[in-house]
């Protein structure tokens, strides 16, 4: 019963703290940060981070051929180009709309893994897909939903960033880890981002000089990456301690804690068609969450 309640609470924590990094995106990008600029410090914090943990742990960065093309999936698919499109976003949209979009993550990831294999079909799980869609129908259409309608453009733009994480679930799911656990995915995948984010900082002029004085964007970015390397952590270790369909219910915890803390530390406030398309959505996930049963590969960012 103390186990129980001790995965519960570390469920929760680790939702709060992905939740928190939605504000802390709005946050990073509110003074004129880039993208790229962005990304690339951001994997190299998160580089550091895991290595000292891989270090702690008596982990080895592994360098066969089949893991480094899972480094350059996680590194471009799963970093590079959701965390683009999301920094973009962010500049022009509410940081809870951005909560309530990324948690499109296991919808957007249903009709991919079925189109490989990885899912056989079930209606439940469609008409979870649909309620969905009918949520972000909620948020881009009545003219009420969003604080202005030119925001509506930026909608389609937050969504490349769960489409790209639902096609990197999907790819875990089909062809594995290479027997890797997440510490050395993650800090793989972190070092080959860097790589790939440093030219593209330099090149399209967004570079981010890190020498003080530190502002608040800096600072949101330091704790964004320490926060994504711990929780991601913890929640593949959750994972392994209680199962994939108790560790996906985070879904919802990450989409209520953006939310929440948005409206704490950033002053939002929403519409009642938002915060039904909330409540729409939180009928979908649960319609699209694995039955006990099943096997799933559940990814959240």
């Amino acid at each position: 019963m103390l186990e129980k309640g001790f995965l519960f609470a570390a469920l929760i924590a680790f939702g709060a703290g992905w939740g928190f990094s939605h504000p802390l995106t709005k946050i990073a990008v509110s003074e004129g940060y880039r993208h790229f600029g962005l990304i690339f410090w951001q994997l190299v914090l998160t580089s550091m981070l895991m290595a000292l943990i891989a270090l702690a742990t008596r982990r080895k960065l592994v360098l066969s051929r089949p893991a480094l093309r899972l480094y350059l999936v996680i590194a471009i698919i799963g970093t590079v180009l959701p965390n683009a499109a999301t920094y973009q976003a962010a500049v022009y949209l509410p940081s809870g709309i951005l909560s309530i979009l990324l948690s499109l993550v296991p919808m957007l990831a249903l009709p991919i893994a079925l189109l490989l294999g990885n899912e056989r079909f079930e209606p439940r799980r469609l008409l979870g897909l649909m309620f969905g869609l009918v949520a972000v129908l909620m948020i881009a259409l009545p003219e009420a939903s969003l604080p202005e309608r030119a925001m509506l453009a930026f909608i389609p733009l937050a969504m490349i960033a769960p489409l790209f994480y639902a096609f990197e679930g999907n790819y875990v799911a089909r062809w594995g880890t290479a027997g890797l656990d997440a510490v050395q995915v993650l800090l793989g995948g972190s070092l080959v981002g860097v790589v790939v984010a440093l030219p593209l900082a330099l090149g399209s002029g967004q570079w981010i000089d890190p020498r003080p004085p530190w502002g608040a964007p800096d600072y949101a970015l330091m704790a964004s990456a320490v926060i994504h390397g711990l929780v991601y952590t913890g929640y593949v270790w959750i994972i392994g301690r209680a199962g994939a369909v108790f560790a996906a219910q985070v879904s919802y915890l990450v989409m209520g804690f953006g939310v929440v803390w948005a409206m704490l530390f950033l002053g939002e406030r929403y519409s009642l068609w938002v915060w039904a398309a909330f409540a729409v959505m939180l009928i979908g996930l649960a319609l699209v969450q694995p039955r006990a049963r099943e096997s799933v590969t559940a990814q959240t960012h």
